[in-house]
């Protein structure tokens, strides 16, 4: 919308120029419906299963694009905006614990992160949609940008439908042959239920599921309890990562870019949606960036860096703007697309994946469900006030998110365990350390380290008899291969 809306265009006289306020309204109501949409999740997509949420998640953002492009009144755009951000609740709550669940740990970051950069891909189409379109006149100017979100839609909705529901929910739902079944499917090579790689997956995630299940059927007030498993932190933990990333300020520059440039720089329209879609497009390469250093540096070490390169973008902008000379405001625009890198690099893509990897697999969906509903909720604070901020306050806006990304790094170094290379079971495991941080202080971040699930659980043993048992059966000809299969390059979803 950030190409449509605060401009002298058909949109704005199709819906008599909207003030600042209803501006701030048309865009921001769209994260109410994503939060409703993740406070569905968090009652139901336990129940429903991760698939078939993320199947009504498509569905429903394809109905409420159908409203949105056939908008007459602000009436219908702003019922258009809640259904469609209802369906990205649901896929928001979901998609991320389905890929979590079904990755191999030494490359789940890498694999969740391509989720921002296709979603950056998204963002770049729409920036250079409006902006082209921007030159047309009538109707069309903004009802095909916005009907072409359904494209996507319906990809997703193509792509999920002959997947396999994750083998976590199965094996939760007591439906363990079948989730045998999948497991048997992500192996690399051909393998049955059978395969003794397969049998040990199984058994590894039926002694987690065990561990986790020993109160009995699930109750609300697990979610408030420490113990043990520290289930109260962990979220905490999903709603703070979350509130992080939205306070960093990156939707005050992904929403409203044109409106920022042309208020806080004083630069012209035309010049304010190319440096829009050049934003957009910066942004696009920082997402890239995660995909080759997040399993190999860390979430923790990503975020933190990433949060002081935020705070010092978003300093300097700041300092410049105060100068108030055209030159400056060329420097701070500079500062902004700097920006958008820093945030690729971590505040980007692990927010969105962190929840799914600090829960355990009893709450994971709740989890990730009330960490979206929290993002989203911050998402439509952020996207509220900023019209009005950088009407009233100016460049002092960004003076708002750099003290805030400056805390960032003190809080992530002291309470935000590291989940890089860490099955999901492992990470049952790791806060029973104790303590005010969990452990995670004391041990630099590490509290756990990986395979801890096996060695409190018995299976190592049961691994190392299982890979003697298939050398032996090779006729000793493929041990090293054994070792692999049984290794974490064979660990699929774990």
């Amino acid at each position: 919308m950030s190409g449509i809306i605060g401009a002298n265009n058909q949109f704005g006289h199709d819906f008599h120029n909207p003030d600042a306020n209803m501006q701030g309204i048309i865009v921001s109501i769209y994260d109410i419906g994503c939060a409703a949409g993740c406070l569905t999740s968090l009652f139901f997509g336990e129940r429903m299963g991760r698939k078939r949420m993320i199947v009504a998640g498509a569905s429903t953002m394809i109905l409420g694009t159908i409203l949105l492009a056939s908008s007459t009144t602000i009436a219908q755009l702003l019922v258009g905006r809640i259904v469609t951000g209802l369906g990205n609740g649901f896929n928001s709550s979901n998609i991320p614990v389905y890929q979590s669940e079904l990755c191999d740990p030494r490359i789940r970051g890498k694999l969740v992160s391509a989720q921002g950069t296709v979603t950056i891909v998204g963002l770049c189409i729409a920036y250079w949609m409006d902006y082209g379109l921007s030159f047309v006149n009538g109707p069309i100017q903004w009802r095909l940008p916005i009907a072409f979100q359904a494209f996507f839609a319906i990809c997703l909705l193509l792509q999920i439908l002959p997947l396999p529901e994750t083998p976590r929910w199965l094996i939760e739902k007591n439906r363990n042959n079948e989730g045998a079944e999948v497991l048997a499917r992500l192996q690399p090579t051909d393998a049955d239920i059978h395969d003794p790689v397969v049998v040990y997956q199984r058994k590894s995630i039926e002694s987690s599921i065990e561990i986790e299940s020993a109160g009995g059927p699930f109750r609300w007030k697990e979610l408030l309890q420490g113990g043990k498993i520290q289930n109260f932190r962990r979220i905490i933990l999903c709603c703070a990562v979350n509130i992080m990333q939205q306070l960093t300020g990156s939707n005050m520059i992904n929403y409203y870019a044109p409106v920022v440039y042309a208020s806080t720089m004083h630069l012209s329209r035309n010049m304010s949606l190319i440096l829009g879609g050049c934003t957009s497009l910066t942004y696009l390469a920082g997402s890239f960036i995660p995909l080759f250093t997040v399993d190999r540096f860390g979430r923790r070490a990503l975020l933190m860096f990433s949060a002081s390169g935020l705070c010092f973008c978003f300093s300097m902008a700041s300092i410049l703007l105060s100068v108030g000379t055209t030159k400056c405001a060329y420097a701070a625009t500079a500062m902004v697309f700097l920006f958008q890198i820093f945030l690729g690099i971590g505040f980007l893509p692990i927010p969105w994946f962190y929840p799914a990897e600090v829960t355990t697999t009893r709450i994971r969906s709740r989890g990730q469900a009330l960490g979206g509903f929290t993002n989203w909720m911050f998402v439509f604070i952020v996207v509220q006030i900023t019209p009005i901020a950088t009407q009233n306050i100016q460049w002092r806006t960004f003076i708002i998110f750099a003290v805030f990304c400056f805390l960032w790094v003190p809080i992530v170094y002291c309470f935000f365990p590291e989940t890089n290379q860490l099955s999901l079971e492992d990470i049952d495991h790791l806060f029973e350390g104790g303590g005010i941080t969990g452990g995670v202080f004391k041990s630099r971040g590490r509290p756990v380290q990986s395979h801890v699930h096996e060695m409190e659980t018995g299976l190592e043993d049961q691994k190392d008899t299982m890979v003697a048992a298939e050398i032996e059966n090779a006729g000793g000809i493929d041990g090293k291969a054994t070792e692999v299969r049984f290794g974490q390059d064979a660990w699929q979803g774990s």
